[in-house]
């Protein structure tokens, strides 16, 4: 049942607004930028780019997600795990929504453009504009390979980190930007496969709607493979050592497995469980490289 803003406690509508920053994903982006931001100094980063670094991204890519939300709050209304967010549920509205989205995304532009760097902030404002229109209003209602290319914003966070403490991009930060980039359609088209009935009724072009089961996850498997050579390259090109090695060998052949798996047996529980582990995949990939760079143990 929708009610008034007003009359619910602050608490209640203070949760109501956290829910359109999407806390989850953001804490996935904002860990990534942090990792970049840790890479980019053999020593400690420092304390001001740190915390301002921090601070800046995760308000920017709230903002980024609450525009996210209105965009697409009728799709998320008839999506099972989309429909409780405040949007659909008429908790908010579209105005207080994009007034949010403003003040939270500005701030967090004014925080990198004072306290960190204006490359940051331009990079930061980019990724805004990737993700919040290029990506959601423009390529995810009109193509299946909305994933694909709006990955490229998803995987800005490592490199906004990088230039935090640096005021540059490197070659090293461009791999970690390549590395979520290759790991993103494995990990969206995982669920994809198990909500494509959803996307269909939402009238949402995935790629398991537009071409089918077999396509799809015969896909999973190829950038699967695409993504275990990328998590290698920080190895060859000496960035890392043995522990990120180990790690990402490890780590890799599960994910393969998961892929090939999904590809000759799939099932929606599998697919589920894919997705669930692409995201620790993800965070412990990184957690290697971060601990690889402080305990380097050469080959």
């Amino acid at each position: 049942m929708s009610s008034s803003l007003a009359s619910q406690p602050l608490a209640s509508r203070a949760s109501q607004f956290f829910q359109l920053t999407k806390p989850r994903v953001v804490s996935l982006i904002v860990f990534t930028a942090v990792i970049g931001m840790f890479l980019a100094t053999p020593g400690m980063v420092p304390l001001q780019a740190l915390i301002a670094g921090t601070l800046g991204i995760a308000l920017t890519a709230g903002a980024a997600a609450a525009v996210n939300c209105l965009v697409e709050q009728k799709i998320d209304a008839v999506m099972t795990r989309t429909r409780r967010r405040p949007l659909p549920r008429g908790q908010v509205t579209s105005l207080q929504t994009l007034v949010f989205a403003g003040v939270v995304g500005g701030a967090g532009l004014v925080v990198l453009h004072q306290w960190v760097n204006a490359l940051t902030m331009w990079l930061t404002l980019a990724t805004f504009v990737g993700y919040a229109f290029i990506y959601t209003v423009l390529l995810k209602p009109m193509t299946p390979q909305n994933i694909v290319i709006g990955g490229a914003s998803g995987a800005m966070p490592p490199v906004l980190g990088w230039t935090t403490v640096t005021g540059d991009i490197a070659p090293d930060a461009l791999l970690l930007f390549l590395i979520i980039f290759a790991w993103t359609p494995p990990h969206f088209w995982a669920l994809a496969l198990y909500r494509k009935h959803e996307y269909a009724r939402a009238g949402v072009p995935m790629l398991p709607v537009t071409h089918g089961d077999q396509f799809t996850r015969l896909h999973v498997l190829l950038y699967t493979v695409i993504l275990t050579a990328v998590t290698l390259m920080p190895f060859v090109t000496r960035m890392s050592g043995a522990i990120y090695l180990a790690s990402a060998l490890v780590l890799d052949a599960l994910f393969l497995w998961y892929a090939v798996r999904i590809y000759a047996a799939y099932s929606d529980r599998l697919a589920q469980r894919t997705f669930r582990y692409s995201i620790f995949y993800l965070t412990a990939l990184f957690a290697a490289l971060l601990l690889d760079h402080y305990f380097r143990i050469p080959l």
